[in-house]
């Protein structure tokens, strides 16, 4: 089969066809800032710093998609939510800004263009597609999805009590609605950058968090809303969901998002069972083992994937989850030439 470029291979990849190989995502913004030799704090609030970052560890890894984000409490942020950032790991909602569901009417939805630190992530897509040239595939993500964004805002065991007790569920759901209309509006002024695709994170959406009837109720509509939206303009959206994610594979292929970004925990066959023919796949390298194992545990672990997931395309091989800050670099580059080693089409 001919060679492709990188916007081939992965463009191919979300199409479900089959490239010349498999595409390679990393997932390294940590370990990206951390290789600037700054603090990482002062990176990840600079949109060219970012940027930079990931460009060099781009010309050093070459891989085929640059993932962009600076943490899981960019959009929090933007909404008010006080942020701690730090130098070994990325940013965190600190303390939430609702102190009753009824409050999210005195929330504004944020302006991305002037809103910190959309702004700045902004920027770093700007960059990151003047300076690729076309030559990489960037996903801009749009930070969290409105479960996750809507726990950050009022504070997780009171979201998770609210839905477990069902005693205000309409002011439930005109949270995850103001949440939903934040994730859209970044995400759309992430893609007019020119970035390729964006991306959701969903990490109290999953069964490790609640159960798959409490996802399809509070999660998956709001989801699925976010993906029409964004697909009716002509856009591709991923959606990533942390822990085993197995019970919920058909659903996650239902909310119409083109990629599934899966944690290690999740099942490699039944997740290929579910995607084949309907979603890409990307993923799902155990990060624990990209931070402490040897690249020959990291080439056995890719190889796994591989071989489960690289029938018929489909797929993206990367971590399952963002890489820890002080991953050591050869694994990083194991996971690359593994997909060079075992990714090839015939």
């Amino acid at each position: 089969m001919r060679q492709m470029s990188a916007m081939g291979r992965v463009h191919a990849a979300i199409q479900l066809s089959v490239p010349d190989r498999v595409p390679v995502d990393l997932h390294n913004f940590q370990t990206a800032a951390a290789a600037t030799g700054l603090p990482l704090r002062e990176v990840l609030q600079d949109g060219d710093l970012l940027a930079q970052a990931l460009l060099d560890a781009w010309r050093e890894f070459g891989h085929d998609m640059i993932l962009l984000e600076n943490g899981t409490a960019c959009s929090a942020q933007a909404c008010g939510v006080e942020v701690a950032y730090r130098d070994d790991a990325a940013p965190a909602a600190h303390r939430p800004i609702l102190d009753r569901l009824s409050d999210v009417d005195g929330l504004t939805i944020p302006d991305p263009e002037t809103a910190f630190p959309m702004n700045q992530i902004l920027k770093a897509a700007r960059i990151l597609v003047r300076e690729t040239r076309g030559q990489a595939w960037i996903c801009a993500r749009a930070d969290q999805g409105p479960l996750s964004l809507a726990s950050e805002l009022i504070g997780m065991e009171t979201l998770l009590t609210e839905m477990a007790t069902g005693e205000n569920t309409r002011d439930v759901f005109r949270l995850l609605e103001f949440c939903r209309q934040v994730a859209t509006r970044y995400a759309f002024a992430l893609l007019a950058t020119g970035a390729h695709s964006t991306s959701i994170g969903e990490a109290v959406a999953g069964p490790d968090v609640i159960s798959p009837a409490m996802y399809r109720r509070y999660a998956w509509p709001f989801e699925k809303q976010l993906a029409e939206d964004l697909r009716s303009a002509g856009f591709i959206v991923h959606v990533h969901i942390c822990g085993d994610a197995t019970r919920i594979l058909d659903d996650m292929v239902a909310t119409g998002c083109q990629v599934l970004e899966l944690d290690h925990k999740s099942a490699l066959e039944p997740a290929k069972r579910a995607a084949r023919g309907r979603a890409c796949l990307l993923g799902n390298v155990d990060t624990t083992l990209l931070m402490s194992g040897t690249p020959g545990d990291v080439d056995d672990a890719c190889r796994e994937v591989i071989e489960a997931w690289k029938p018929d395309g489909g797929f993206i091989l990367g971590p399952g989850c963002a890489v820890g800050t002080f991953t050591p670099a050869e694994n990083l580059h194991a996971l690359v030439d593994a997909a060079a080693r075992y990714g090839r089409y015939a």
